[in-house]
């Protein structure tokens, strides 16, 4: 009875069917520069500890700043991060598979206000909330 008040049809199984359940395709969300350069990338650099620059064969840039996270996070925290994501990469972030957070912009002018704003954030402790590095020959989540 309940699937008959809802308007689903027995004879015909297919009316009206719901066929976007699920998350939506991952690569609808990537950055601008990332879609435009997807499979094309010639190389990339560790700059510093954290901070790493990859170059596509059009010349274009990508700049990422690698931080710490955890693998359990309040929503407090992961609104912290999408605030950060907003005001500096234009909404765009990456999780890694070890829980890091990768904020990505498109302007090296972009990544030292990003450090800055990063480094400012400490926990009432008086430990960074976002320490960077985890790149190369370093420690990682």
């Amino acid at each position: 009875m309940a699937f008959i008040s809802s308007g689903y049809n027995p004879d015909k199984p297919m009316k009206n069917r719901i066929t976007d359940i699920g998350p939506q395709k991952y690569d609808k969300f990537y950055p601008p520069v990332i879609a435009k350069n997807k499979g094309k990338w010639l190389y990339h650099e560790i700059i510093k500890p954290g901070v790493l620059v990859h170059v596509a064969e059009s010349g274009d840039e990508v700049y990422t700043v690698r931080c710490g996270g955890a693998r359990v996070m309040s929503v407090t925290h992961i609104r912290e991060i999408c605030e950060i994501a907003d005001k500096h990469c234009d909404g765009h972030l990456r999780f890694t598979t070890r829980n890091n957070i990768e904020f990505m912009v498109d302007d090296k002018s972009k990544v030292d206000p990003l450090i800055k704003d990063l480094e400012s954030r400490k926990f009432d402790g008086g430990s960074f909330k976002f320490p960077i590095g985890g790149t190369g020959a370093g420690v990682t989540n």
